[in-house]
């Protein structure tokens, strides 16, 4: 089987480093996972992903690691990979509700689909744009199947042509290619459906491979309608959503594994402290998220809860 992740090819090696950040703390996410800790110190769950140490292990998806590996993952974080049929399920079954219609993109045959190949039709008023910037989160994402499909992830296999994917960001890329005439057009609107495509995931490795299948889509995505490659200016922008869209959070507590923030303690003065230091402790970091429309960045409890 063909190595899914490179972290030295077009264009991973070209945006690695806005890929591995944090934009809550401002650092690299972290592992927080111990599957890598017999590796030493600098492999430890709270320990944050450089570039150097990617290169001392071997970051491939779920069904590239090995089945003891496998084991327990799925027993000490829960982690498991669902087929790509099923994800196409799930996916229908919210845009059935979206679009007032069955089979939108695809009509589906036990375990495989067929790709609708007319153009998308929009219905209730409703037009491509409003569907490119629905907002769409997938929580606990892992490496991300649900937003795209570049692989199956129980199998591995490379799902092939574009048209035929079925994650929510495919969903709306493939709305954007048969509504966009020009380039400048498509890439706007691409810039659209990224800002309005989100997930979170605790795991550093999978997070950082969920940001990847994210970034490689873009240029599967551009070489299938234009013939050619994104340029490095196209990349980091992409990137760089990517990086805020899709971040490092423990869903129940809203978050950032192993950050914490010193917050001064609040107390009633009297004249005797006057001179008194003051005093502070630290707290778990809630996670940020940010809001395109607004230019601003928010914390992700305060947004769910709005």
């Amino acid at each position: 089987m063909n190595t899914l992740i490179d972290f030295t090819s077009y264009p991973v090696e070209k945006a690695l480093d806005i890929l591995l950040t944090d934009n809550t703390t401002g650092k690299h996410i972290v592992f927080a996972t111990d599957s890598y800790a017999n590796l030493g110190e600098k492999y430890q769950a709270e320990c944050h992903i450089d570039i150097d140490s990617l290169l001392g292990i071997d970051l491939q998806p779920r069904v590239l690691k090995d089945k003891q590996a496998q084991i327990s993952r799925t027993k000490d974080k829960a982690e498991v990979m669902t087929p790509a049929w099923i994800v196409n399920n799930m996916n229908n079954r919210c845009d059935e509700h979206w679009f007032g219609y069955k089979n939108v993109f695809n009509t589906e045959l036990k375990t495989t689909w067929r790709v609708n190949e007319k153009p998308i039709r929009f219905l209730n008023g409703k037009n491509w744009q409003d569907y490119v910037k629905s907002m769409r989160l997938e929580i606990t994402c892992g490496e991300a199947p649900y937003l795209v499909s570049r692989y199956d992830t129980t199998t591995g296999n490379i799902i092939l042509p574009v048209k035929r994917r079925i994650g929510v960001l495919d969903r709306k890329l493939r709305v954007i290619d048969e509504n966009t005439n020009t380039k400048e057009e498509w890439l706007e609107w691409v810039i659209h459906a990224y800002e309005n495509t989100y997930g979170y995931e605790y795991q550093g490795d999978n997070l950082l491979i969920g940001r990847i299948n994210m970034l490689i889509s873009f240029v599967d995505y551009m070489k299938s309608k234009w013939g050619e490659q994104p340029d490095d200016d196209q990349i980091l922008k992409i990137a760089n959503i990517i990086a805020w869209n899709l971040w490092q959070m423990d869903g129940l507590t809203g978050c950032v594994p192993y950050a914490y923030t010193k917050v001064k303690v609040q107390k009633q003065l009297s004249f005797f402290d006057v001179d008194e230091e003051d005093e502070y402790i630290s707290i778990p970091t809630q996670a940020e998220i940010f809001n395109w429309q607004t230019g601003d960045s928010v914390p992700y409890i305060k947004m769910k809860e709005s």
